[in-house]
C-alpha cells in the first residue's frame, strides 16, 4: 500500500517538470526584485510631496539594504527547516506591505519603517537568493546551475520591464497609487511560490552531502570552519561593493566628466540587458567547469574593465562599452557561489548558508554607496572608491582560486 501510494504522488507531481519549476522561480524573481529596483523613480515626488531632502529617502534604501542582507540567512534557515514556500509568502506580504505604507508615509519615521523596515525584511524573504535556494532542492544536479543562471537574470529583467511601467503608471495615475499597484502585483508571488514546495523524501534520505538529521547549529559550525566557505563568503562582498558603487554613483560620475545625463540611463540599462546574457552564460558554464575559475575570472575581468574606463578619456562610446561588459559580469558570480556552497554542503541548508554570504554582499553594497558619498564629499572626486573597486576584484579574484570544489568530508555513520 505504500508502494501505491508512493507512486501515485509521484505520478501526480510529473508535471512539475524542471523546466517548469525553472520558469516559476523566473516569474517570482521578476516580480520581486522590480518593484525594488523602480524605487528610485520616487525619491523626487516622494520627497517634493512632504518637503524632504534627498537623504531621508536614501537613509530609507540603505536601511532597507541592510536589513535584506542581515534577515536572508535567519529567512534562509527558517525555509530550510518548514519550506521555501511559507517564507516566500510570507515576506511577499511584507514587502507588499511596505510598498503601500510607503505611499502614505508622512513623516520620516514613517518612511523608515515602511520602505527600509518592512521591504528590506519583506526582500529576505522573498528575493532571489529563496528562490535560488527552493530551487536547489526540487533540481536535478544537471539543472540546477542553469536555473541559478536564468533565476538571477529574471531578476534583472524584472528591472528593465519595472522602470517603463512605474514611470508609465505614475504619469497616468500618481506615484502613490502606482505603489498601491505595485503592492497588489506582488501578491502574485503566493501562489507561484507554491509551484515550489519540495516533494517529501523518503525516510532516511539525504539532501546531498548533507545527512538529514544535520541540525542549524552543526551546519553553521560546519560551514564557518570550513576554510573554503570563509574565502568565498569573503569574496562575495567585492560583488555588493561594486555594484552598489557603480549603480548609485556612476550617472554622477558620467557628469562630472562632461557626459549627459543620458548617457548615464543608456548606460545602466545597458549593464540590466548584458546582465541576463551573462547571468544567464555564468550558469550554464558553472555545469561544467570549475566554479571557483569561473569566479576568479568575473572578478579579475570586473578590475580590468573598471581600470581602463577610469584612466581613458570620458566618451558616450566608452561608457557604454564599459556598461556591456560590465553587465556581462554584474550578477554572473550568482550561481557559481551559490553553486559551490550546494556542491560544499549539500541542499539541507543552501538557502541559509547562501544568505551568509549574500548578507556579505550587502555589507560590501552598504560600504561601496556610503563611501562613494562620504569620499566625494571630502575629495571631489570619487578616484579612490574606484581603485578600491579594483583592489578589491584582484583580491577576490585571488580568494576564490584556494577554493576546494567537493563535498566536505564527514564521518560515515556505523552500520546498524
Amino acid at each position: 500500500m505504500t508502494t501505491e501510494t508512493a507512486a501515485s504522488a509521484a505520478k501526480s507531481l510529473s508535471w512539475r517538470t524542471p523546466v517548469i519549476l525553472a520558469l516559476c522561480g523566473c516569474a517570482i524573481s521578476v516580480l520581486t526584485f522590480g518593484p525594488r529596483s523602480s524605487l528610485g523613480f520616487f525619491l523626487t515626488p516622494l520627497s517634493q510631496a512632504n518637503g524632504w531632502g534627498r537623504d531621508v529617502f536614501a537613509l530609507s534604501l540603505a536601511i532597507q539594504n541592510l536589513l535584506w542582507g542581515l534577515g536572508q540567512p535567519f529567512a534562509g534557515a527558517i525555509a530550510d527547516k518548514y519550506g521555501a514556500p511559507r517564507v516566500l509568502s510570507a515576506g511577499v506580504v511584507f514587502y507588499a506591505l511596505g510598498l503601500y505604507l510607503t505611499s502614505i508615509s508622512t513623516t520620516p519615521t514613517m518612511l523608515h519603517l515602511s520602505a527600509g523596515v518592512l521591504i528590506g525584511l519583506g526582500l529576505s524573504g522573498s528575493a532571489v537568493p529563496m528562490v535560488i535556494g527552493a530551487l536547489g532542492k526540487i533540481l536535478p544536479e544537471s539543472w540546477r546551475y542553469f536555473a541559478f543562471g536564468a533565476v538571477t537574470a529574471a531578476g534583472s529583467f524584472g528591472q528593465f520591464l519595472f522602470s517603463p511601467i512605474a514611470v508609465h503608471l505614475m504619469d497616468a495615475y500618481g506615484w502613490r497609487e502606482t505603489l498601491a499597484i505595485f503592492s497588489l502585483i506582488l501578491l502574485l508571488v503566493i501562489p507561484l511560490s507554491m509551484m515550489l514546495i519540495a516533494p517529501r523524501k523518503p525516510a532516511g534520505a539525504a539532501a546531498g552531502p548533507v545527512p538529514s538529521q544535520q541540525s542549524l547549529a552543526q551546519a553553521l559550525s560546519e560551514a564557518f570552519g570550513h576554510r573554503s566557505y570563509v574565502l568565498l563568503v569573503l569574496g562575495f562582498f567585492t560583488c555588493g561593493f561594486q555594484l552598489a558603487f557603480v549603480t548609485v554613483h556612476l550617472p554622477s560620475y558620467l557628469i562630472d566628466r562632461g557626459l549627459s545625463a543620458e548617457v548615464g540611463g543608456w548606460t545602466l540599462a545597458i549593464i540590466g540587458l548584458f546582465n541576463i546574457v551573462g547571468s544567464l552564460g555564468s550558469g550554464w558554464l558553472a555545469t561544467f567547469l570549475p566554479k571557483r575559475y569561473i569566479l576568479s575570472f568575473i572578478y579579475f575581468a570586473r578590475a580590468i574593465s573598471i581600470a581602463a574606463f577610469i584612466l581613458l578619456p570620458a566618451s558616450p562610446a566608452a561608457t557604454l562599452i564599459f556598461g556591456a561588459v560590465t553587465g556581462l559580469l554584474w550578477l554572473s558570480t550568482v550561481p557559481p557561489t551559490s553553486g559551490l556552497v550546494a556542491v560544499m554542503f549539500g541542499t539541507r541548508w543552501l538557502t541559509m548558508l547562501f544568505g551568509f554570504a549574500f548578507f556579505s554582499h550587502q555589507v560590501g553594497g552598504f560600504l561601496g554607496v556610503w563611501l562613494g558619498g562620504i569620499v566625494f564629499e571630502r575629495t571631489g572626486s570619487y578616484d579612490t572608491v574606484w581603485w578600491l573597486s579594483v583592489l578589491f576584484g584582484v583580491l577576490s579574484a585571488l580568494i576564490n582560486l584556494p577554493i576546494v570544489e567537493k563535498p566536505v568530508e564527514r564521518p560515515v555513520p556505523a552500520a546498524a
